[in-house]
Parts: structure tokens; C-alpha cells; sequence
């Protein structure tokens, strides 16, 4: 298993704290179709395998490589005092006991500060290594099952493209990545957000586009904030939506 490991460049991608209300959709694993949300419907099917991001099932920490995707999963904690498993910098490994009965999935889990600014720790992966823009221009947004074990239930999904992400060199104020809030339960649910429905929070960030900028994303990251905080997250079954 190739080992490999995403360094502070992604560790800093994550200075956003959890405001603003997301466009997600959860359902069970068995439903057939998610409600419209936001201003845009998409499915929740499961589409083609060029769609698939990653579902851990190979056990390692590179993501599928496919349609130009090979990137890598990693986790990013604050300087604050704040504890992340698996470590930062150091190579993600997948756990046993996947969504819909697979064998494996991601996750993270830690304890949250206390007190300090910012705090946050997540985990996310990158669409290429070494990192670059991905245009994923032909999708509608991303679809993934997750929960919680003990402690915080508050996640954020970011999506850092082209306008949020210092590597896209526009960025005067970075990091505050379109997104959605979520409130995940202690068993699998699917998870369906438009990327149309995604916002960046409010009071700081420099540019605020009007939308997400679907042909330069640099990644997934799922992220706590809340201080004190213990979390325990799972995410499963990775995908693009906008299959016919």
C-alpha cells in the first residue's frame, strides 16, 4: 500500500468556523431520491463508477484514480491545543465498519479546545497530487453517506475552488470555502448538496463570488469548531451527483 501524506498547505485550508446554513439533504441509505433543496434538485441515485470519488474499500488513503482524480485523504487540526486521530502530516488510514455493510470508511476524531483562535479540526481529501484546480464542471454537486459517534453532531462540508483557496491566486482573505452546515445522527445517513446550494459564511472572506466555482475545486473537507468539543466522524462512499 502506497503511503503518502498532504503537508501544511492543506492544514491551513480549513480557517473557516461554522456559520452559515448549508443546502444539504439527509436521507436513510434505502430512500430512492432526495427532496429539491436550495435552489436546485438533485438525485441522490447512485451514478456510474466515473462518479466515485473514493469508497475506502481498497483500505489506503489515495482516492480512486479516475477522470483525472488521484489525490489523497488527510486530516488538519488548529495550533490551539485542539487533538485530531489520525494524525496530522502524517498518512490517513482508513477504519473498519463502512456505510450500507462495506468494510471501510474515514474518519476522524479528537477533542476540540477549549478556548484559542481559530479552532478547528477536520479531515478532507484532494482531487489531484500534486495539488491542482479540478473542473468539475460536469457535476451537480457531491453525495456521501457520514455520522457521529459520541460528542459534537455540528459538521461543516468545504469545498475549496479557485476563488477561496490561496492556490488559486485570487484569494485576498482565503479560506472561506463555499460549504454547507450539517447535523449528522449516530447511524449512516446519505447526504446530497448541491453544489448551487453551497454558501460561503458571512462577515469575512475576501472575494464573495456569487457561486461556487465548479471548474477549479481543490478538494472535499468535512470540519468541527466547537470549542470543548469531543466528535467522532465518519464519512463513507464519496461521489459526484448529476448522472442522467
Amino acid at each position: 500500500m502506497r503511503s503518502h501524506f498532504v503537508w501544511a498547505a492543506w492544514t491551513m485550508a480549513s480557517l473557516a468556523v461554522a456559520g452559515c446554513g448549508g443546502g444539504a439533504s439527509a436521507t436513510s441509505g434505502g430512500a430512492a431520491s432526495a427532496p429539491a433543496v436550495g435552489n436546485a434538485a438533485v438525485s441522490d441515485k447512485d451514478c456510474p463508477p466515473e462518479f466515485v470519488v473514493d469508497d475506502a474499500e481498497d483500505d489506503n488513503n489515495q482516492v480512486l484514480v479516475r477522470a483525472g482524480r488521484g489525490g489523497y485523504w488527510y486530516t488538519f487540526v488548529d495550533k490551539a491545543g485542539s487533538t485530531i486521530t489520525p494524525p496530522s502530516q502524517s498518512p490517513f488510514m482508513m477504519s473498519p465498519g463502512g456505510a450500507r455493510g462495506s468494510q471501510y470508511a474515514s474518519r476522524m476524531m479528537g477533542k476540540m479546545s477549549a478556548s484559542g483562535q481559530p479552532l478547528f479540526a477536520g479531515m478532507g481529501l484532494s482531487f489531484t497530487d500534486p495539488k491542482a484546480a479540478y473542473d468539475a464542471s460536469a457535476y451537480s454537486g457531491v453525495l456521501f453517506y457520514a455520522k457521529v459517534g459520541a460528542g459534537s453532531a455540528s459538521v461543516r462540508l468545504k469545498v475549496p475552488d479557485g476563488n477561496t483557496d490561496p492556490a488559486g491566486k485570487v484569494c485576498s482573505e482565503c479560506f472561506n470555502d463555499f460549504g454547507a452546515d450539517l447535523t449528522l445522527t449516530g447511524e449512516w445517513q446519505k447526504y446530497v448538496v448541491p453544489f448551487a446550494s453551497m454558501k460561503q459564511m458571512d462577515g469575512w472572506g475576501a472575494p464573495h463570488p456569487a457561486a461556487l466555482d465548479k471548474s477549479k475545486l481543490f478538494g472535499l473537507q468535512w470540519q468541527v469548531t466547537q470549542p470543548g468539543a469531543n466528535y467522532d466522524v465518519w464519512v463513507d462512499g464519496v461521489q459526484f451527483t448529476g448522472c442522467p
